[in-house]
């Protein structure tokens, strides 16, 4: 059996890839090749299936008790993070720092594409400029969000205040009962409204305040969620101490849509389900991009 322990110790010799359960498969889908590193071994769409002599099938079923998660797509994405502590290898290797664009026009000039992981305050009243008469515009919420006031651009997609969301909180007079409360509604900030199609690019990746954002985009007009089902962890955090100084977190609120269903443990669930394979892995490909572009394009065609 691998311990916890031991699976903190890999750091030392923590080797230069990112890796991620595709398929049911452990699949490098980034390397990270710089200088002296260039003829490491392992490349991008390469089959992980044994560490140290151990199938990766055994280390993971030892691990599973140490990574507790909203869904089992949730935990895999956690182990696949520590499983060869490659962030560890991120602070010692000098990767290029190029400040990437976080929007750009693709398929013509006709699709507006938008990474809020790179994202600036001062980027939003470009996009919404440069895109409004695009036919579609691609939201990238797969890597997570910048430090922005993105209330202007959800906005953007709204004729009017929305609703998104609706909770649940505890009652502390009767231990046990839980309340709704009120719809809330998302503000529509200016006057200018997009009126082309909307996608929303998710993944399990896309977690807490991520997901609430990613419902906020969903009230938006001819929005669609392409993907897989996010982390299913909205919601505020509490947290416990409990005895050996260990602590536990969970979410204290209920996250719902309006109509009442249900979002944690469950995700945001995508209108059109789209993962990545092996094979786009290998060809370089982002297969829900792609699907993106095609389904802008189809319903531009109707």
């Amino acid at each position: 059996m691998i311990g916890f322990e031991e699976i903190r110790k890999r750091h030392r010799n923590a080797i230069p890839v990112q890796v991620r359960f595709i398929e049911n498969k452990l699949v490098v889908i980034e390397d990270f090749h710089y200088n002296s590193l260039e003829s490491f071994m392992l490349k991008r769409g390469d089959i992980i299936s044994n560490i140290e002599n151990k199938s990766v099938e055994s280390i993971v079923d030892s691990l599973k008790k140490y990574y507790p998660a909203s869904n089992e797509t949730t935990r895999l994405r956690d182990i696949s993070r520590d499983i060869l502590w490659y962030d560890n290898i991120r602070q010692v290797i000098s990767r290029p720092n190029n400040e990437e664009k976080s929007y750009a026009l693709i398929d013509d000039n006709n699709i507006g594409y938008v990474n809020l992981k790179t994202i600036k305050n001062e980027d939003i009243s470009v996009i919404k400029r440069e895109f409004i008469n695009t036919k579609g515009i691609i939201i990238d919420i797969r890597n997570g969000v910048s430090d922005v006031f993105l209330h202007p651009l959800i906005s953007f997609f709204y004729l009017k205040d929305s609703p998104v969301v609706k909770y649940t909180k505890l009652n502390p007079n009767n231990p046990g009962e839980f309340n709704f409360t009120e719809t809330y509604y998302w503000p529509k900030i200016g006057n200018s409204t997009y009126h082309g199609s909307l996608v929303v690019l998710v993944n399990e990746d896309v977690q807490s305040t991520y997901e609430y954002y990613t419902m906020a985009f969903q009230a938006g007009n001819n929005t669609t969620l392409i993907g897989s089902p996010t982390a299913g962890a909205n919601g505020n955090v509490s947290e416990i101490v409990l005895p050996g100084g260990l602590k536990t977190k969970f979410s204290a609120i209920g996250i719902y849509y309006p109509d009442g269903r249900e979002t944690q443990r469950l995700g945001i669930i995508p209108d059109i389900e789209v993962k990545q394979t092996i094979q786009g892995i290998r060809e370089g490909r982002d297969e829900l991009l792609e699907k993106a572009i095609e389904v802008i394009r189809q319903q531009n065609l109707n």
